[in-house]
């Protein structure tokens, strides 16, 4: 692979500030909007992204939904018939764009397409652990998914065309049965507005929502991750079995020295139960190794991601490449970090102080100029430890630009 093939697309966004009045929130600021509307009331926003140009071609987003390490959906409503097709997608299996009522959905965007992910960047005020992807969806006329609920907050974008949304604060949410969609039984609009390319519509969890094409449109869905705490506790008891290996509570074999002879073969002891009851109980677990355990699994990049590994290039090679143009993570790299730790993919560390504040600084700012590189080589491991990242695809060499 040649020098050029390392480099990242663009410069990332840095942290924003969070008390600036942002074009993005219509004039609010990060902190007002995060207190205000966030998670509590529905937001629309004319020209939150004043001429704005799509991250994606419609060809592009074709091209894209072919892929297999894409995810890709297609809805259709033909003959007063819902349909739900998987992808990927040959292009000229796609139906016609004269034909009415199709959407092509294709998630993780920003994965593949550098102006999809300096889109999602314009949201980091919002912390990276929430942060999910980019979704573009391109429709005919008519095309939508009917009438539903998200049970994560998202901000829907209008890049191109036009596109009529129809909102309600409904709390019947039961669904039509037997359908392949999880569409409403009923739904009644109590807000109603057609966007625009460059405005956009914020819509908290559980908001009922209904968008329909009006002619040809492509509308970016930048959602957020909300994990069931029901899942994160199952995530959580498998990582604690794996990790903490030295867990006296969990230490040992069952016995049963002394257990009588039984006439009921298959009846579960009760010695073991209350055995097995008493160690889990006797478990416990501090917020340290909780806020280990979600930066491991927060960090664990979406399945199906494949990084460009890196085939040659020397240590040596590389220390003078990143301190001459600085370095930046992949687009798919995940990297968060909590007091002690440093999470990268769904790795975790303890770096010292001296290299921790460096690794802070690369997971906010998703890059380190070259400056910055220089000024912390000298750190013990550092320079080899960004080198063994960008042979993995992790890391990238920032362009000249910087």
């Amino acid at each position: 692979m040649s020098d050029s093939a390392l480099y990242a697309q663009a410069l990332p966004a840095g942290p924003i500030d969070p008390d600036a009045p942002l074009t993005l929130l219509g004039g609010l600021t990060p902190a007002t909007f995060m207190r205000d509307v966030w998670h509590r009331k529905p937001l629309l926003i004319r020209q939150a992204v004043p001429g704005i140009v799509p991250p994606v071609s419609r060809e592009a987003l074709f091209s894209l939904a072919d892929r297999d390490d894409v995810e890709s959906r297609m809805v259709s409503y033909f003959r007063n018939r819902w349909k739900l097709d998987n992808g990927p997608f040959a292009e000229e299996n796609l139906p016609s764009r004269k034909t009415r009522q199709w959407s092509l959905l294709v998630q993780g965007v920003n994965l593949h397409n550098t102006a999809a992910a300096e889109l999602m960047s314009q949201f980091r005020f919002i912390p990276d652990a929430r942060l999910d992807d980019v979704m573009i969806s391109y429709a005919t006329d008519g095309g939508g998914v009917g009438p539903h609920f998200d049970s994560y907050d998202v901000f829907l974008l209008q890049v191109s065309g036009r596109r009529r949304w129809r909102i309600s604060s409904q709390t019947k949410l039961d669904l039509v049965p037997n359908l392949p969609l999880k569409i409403l039984s009923q739904f009644t609009a109590e807000e109603e507005w057609v966007l625009e390319p460059g405005d956009m519509l914020y819509l908290p969890p559980q908001y009922a929502h209904d968008g329909v094409a009006e002619g040809e449109c492509m509308t970016a869905s930048i959602g957020f991750r909300a994990p069931a705490f029901r899942e994160l506790a199952g995530h959580f008891l498998a990582w604690l079995s794996e990790t903490v290996e030295d867990n006296e509570d969990l230490s040992g074999r069952y016995a049963d020295a002394g257990e009588g002879a039984t006439i009921h073969p298959a009846q579960l002891p009760a010695n073991l139960t209350r055995a097995v009851a008493e160690r889990l109980t006797a478990m416990r677990w501090t917020p340290g190794m909780v806020s280990e355990f979600l930066g491991t699994h927060l960090s664990e990049p979406k399945p199906g991601v494949e990084f460009a590994e890196v085939a040659e290039l020397t240590a040596r090679k590389y220390e003078k490449l990143a301190q001459t143009h600085g370095v930046v993570l992949a687009p798919a790299s995940i990297a968060l970090y909590d007091k002690t730790h440093f999470f990268i993919n769904g790795e975790a560390y303890e770096p010292p102080a001296a290299l921790a504040k460096w690794l802070r600084r690369l997971a906010d700012n998703r890059c380190l100029t070259p400056e910055e590189v220089t000024a912390c080589a000298p750190l013990p491991d550092l320079l080899e430890t960004f080198h063994d990242w960008t042979m993995e695809g992790w890391l990238q060499l920032l362009p000249d630009a910087v």
